[in-house]
């Protein structure tokens, strides 16, 4: 019936191909194909087909006769529900929600393993035991996936956790199909077909690789793969056929046993050949969708074999839906052939040159020298050490040129102390950034006052712009830097113009009881050193004196602020 259907719908087209041999709705391959099938799926669907009535075949044989008791009859309908849903249940369940799905499946694997324990004969109380702790394992990862689902605290989903529980159903299985040996009750092909259940998960992981190719439109692995994850069914339904019998049923004469031995053989083995590409093929080890490729370590982070992999995913990237610098359909291999002889060009020029003929969608973008380390670290080191520090090296170097930087700032009022005060190196962004801001971050409204600072800030001379709770102050030099002291005093201190260039007095509310300025932290601007709290007397309006000149060693500011009532803006020294 499955070749029929397969060969009616090789006439009447995709669609139909696609629901005959996959057994879902045409939509689940428009999600990841444009324009049809290509000639490998196509292929695959077919040959698929072949296997799936193959494996059907073994599936729907009838029951062997022999009484059972109550927990064998138990044990034998609930394995059938597990066939019926791997074959056609999954889809009605599908169209609800997936803590239905969770929830049966964490219902049906409870009653199954514990029917286990008690229909199987261990022979070992050991034995028992273990297989009681697999069967353990394998039920809270599916109730894991539930709280999951349900949006309840779980175990979390890091790649230990996930692969501890992917191996819990491994360890479940192999367990089964050993006291099932013990038993003495099963077959030698029923304990073949769990031992290529096993191999099917085991080869889950390595075809996992291939997953990114399935969004160029090949669908020939999955689809493989789902007709020979039948292979589970086929064990499940043949675990059920055969509960009746009292001793193992005699085995197969030696010609089907070689015929058995080489399908098992086929069906393990040649999913692994599919996995070696001719050397000219293009070999996708990390695509821009890659999970390995959303990390951006340091180049000094990695180890030498992981450098390759770090300049793949780069070079694959299309993060913030620019294009990548190389296309899909060049191989590992040639992209990090090109990369190499970016990295020997002169100018960008060269650069566009190589990128035009590896057919990159950016080859006037040339590319960067924190990218290419990557690939030649003895060439981009040379002109860019930095670029080959660690992590840690990186803020070490760093936290040492902040602190050098705040060393060459002085305090302009050394003799004078406030209650509170601090000086440090202010880092601006290169370009086009306005000011520092004194203000209330506690405030509701900061954001919006701090905006409305920044549009007043050049609408008079003092470049400062006042806004409620927030002061944009101005730089008057071209600068990406400048020294910068805040001082706060319970009085006005005197206002020692001399020596400055500007001094200007505006008013400022504190509504959350703070006023401080922004502090660099985890960013490139800000603070360089910890700014205090500069509203020493909690709630309430404040006046903000700011001294600003420009010398030999660069801008300086001075801020002062201390309580006042005043809504004035006093130009002190214009």
């Amino acid at each position: 019936m499955v070749l029929a259907a397969a060969g009616a719908g090789l006439v009447l087209g995709d669609a139909w191909l696609w629901v005959a041999v996959d057994w879902s709705p045409p939509a689940y391959a428009e999600f990841y194909t444009r324009g049809g099938f290509g000639t490998p799926t196509t292929v695959a669907l077919l040959v698929a087909a072949l296997v799936k009535a193959a494996l059907l075949w073994l599936i729907l044989r009838a029951p062997a006769p022999g009484p059972l008791d109550r927990r064998a009859r138990a044990l034998r309908r609930l394995l059938y529900l597990a066939v019926a849903h791997t074959l056609v249940l999954w889809y009605p369940i599908a169209l609800l929600s997936d803590g239905v799905n969770a929830a049966f499946q964490l219902a049906l694997w409870t009653a199954i393993d514990v029917l286990y324990l008690l229909v199987i004969r261990w022979r070992s109380r050991m034995l028992r035991a273990a297989a009681g702790a697999m069967f353990a394992v394998e039920l809270a990862g599916m109730a894991n996936e539930l709280l999951d689902e349900l949006d309840l605290p779980d175990l979390g989903s890091g790649g230990i956790v996930e692969l501890g529980l992917m191996l819990s159903g491994v360890a479940a299985t192999i367990i089964t199909v050993v006291g099932q040996r013990r038993d003495g009750r099963w077959s030698r092909g029923t304990q073949a077909a769990g031992w290529l259940s096993v191999s099917v998960y085991a080869l889950v992981i390595p075809l996992n690789a291939l997953f990114g190719e399935i969004s160029s439109g090949n669908l020939a692995m999955p689809v493989m793969m789902d007709a020979v994850g039948l292979i589970s069914a086929v064990w499940i339904a043949a675990t059920a056929r055969e509960l009746p019998t009292e001793d193992r049923l005699a085995d197969p004469p030696p010609a089907r046993r070689r015929v058995i031995r080489v399908a098992v053989a086929a069906v393990t083995v040649l999913p692994i050949i599919a996995l070696i590409h001719p050397e000219q093929a293009a070999h996708l080890t990390y695509t821009g969708r890659s999970m390995g490729c959303y990390d951006r370590p340091s180049f000094g982070d990695l180890k030498p074999a992981e450098r390759d992999a770090a300049f793949l995913c780069r070079a694959r990237s299309t993060d913030g839906a620019v294009p990548p610098m190389f296309p899909d359909s060049l191989s590992d291999q040639a992209i990090l052939a090109y990369g190499r002889a970016l990295c020997r060009t002169k100018d960008r020029d060269e650069q566009e040159a190589i990128l035009t003929r590896a057919g990159s969608a950016r080859p006037a973008w040339g590319t960067d020298p924190w990218d290419l380390v990557y690939v030649c670290p003895e060439i981009v080191g040379a002109t860019h050490p930095e670029l080959l520090r660690s992590t840690t090296e990186t803020e070490a170097a760093n936290a040492a040129y902040i602190a050098e930087e705040n060393a060459k700032c002085r305090d302009p009022w050394p003799r004078t102390k406030g209650v509170a005060q601090a000086t440090a190196k202010y880092f601006l962004f290169v370009d086009g950034d306005p000011g520092y801001l004194v203000h209330d971050p506690g405030d509701e409204a900061a954001d919006e006052a701090a905006g409305q600072a920044m549009d007043k800030v050049y609408d008079d001379s003092t470049l400062i712009g006042v806004a409620g709770s927030a002061v944009l102050i101005g730089h008057v030099e071209d600068i990406s830097d400048l020294c910068l002291t805040v001082k706060a005093f319970r009085t006005a201190p005197p206002q020692r113009t001399a020596g400055w260039e500007q001094v200007n007095e505006v008013p400022i509310v504190s509504r959350s009881g703070r006023l401080t300025v922004p502090e660099m932290g985890g960013g490139e601007v800000g603070a360089g050193a910890p700014m205090p709290d500069l509203a020493i007397a909690g709630k309430g309006r404040y006046r903000l004196r700011v001294y600003v000149r420009v010398g030999d060693a660069g801008e300086e500011h001075l801020v002062v602020v201390f309580p006042g009532a005043s809504r004035k803006r006093i130009k002190l020294k214009p």
